[in-house]
């Protein structure tokens, strides 16, 4: 488990790009943390790192935004208006994971632990509203064998 402090929303973005460097197709980023916490603003992070040009809204009522970036497409969902487990199958995310596909999941948390393998990424408001505190843990070994380079590259926003 890695905990890091982003002092900023660029903070937050690069953060959010050395996660996207070391991202792979079939992977699933789970967003975890309050309204206002920074689950967008770390998604449009990511999204520019792999190359989303077109500005990145939160996909609350259309439930997944998808982005084709040709090698890859980035998928970013939703869940929060969601309500049963039922629900979240019929966003038929394996799919989306094993069409080359990327996907970041705002407010997985509620479900995580039935969505295999992921990284999870919660942020927490800070000390005033620039500042966010992230946790970043594994779920799986899909993430193991990267957790080495992950702790490299997330090496300047580590705290205690």
């Amino acid at each position: 488990m890695l905990h890091l402090r982003a002092s900023s929303i660029d903070d937050t973005h690069a953060i959010a790009a050395c996660i996207a460097g070391l991202a792979r197709t079939g992977d699933l980023i789970v967003l975890a943390g309050e309204m206002g916490a920074g689950k967008t603003a770390f998604a449009q992070g990511f999204g520019a790192a792999l190359g989303v040009a077109e500005p990145m809204t939160s996909p609350t009522f259309t439930l997944v935004h998808s982005y084709d970036l040709g090698r890859i497409t980035l998928h970013h969902a939703d869940i929060y208006r969601l309500s049963t487990r039922n629900e979240v199958d019929d966003l038929a995310l394996n799919e989306l994971l094993e069409s080359d596909g990327i996907v970041l999941m705002e407010w997985g948390d509620v479900v995580a632990q039935s969505l295999g393998e992921h990284l999870l990424v919660r942020l927490e408001p800070g000390e005033d509203d620039a500042t966010r505190r992230l946790t970043v843990s594994g779920n799986g070994k899909v993430w193991a064998g990267r957790w080495e380079r992950l702790e490299a590259a997330l090496a300047k926003f580590v705290t205690d």
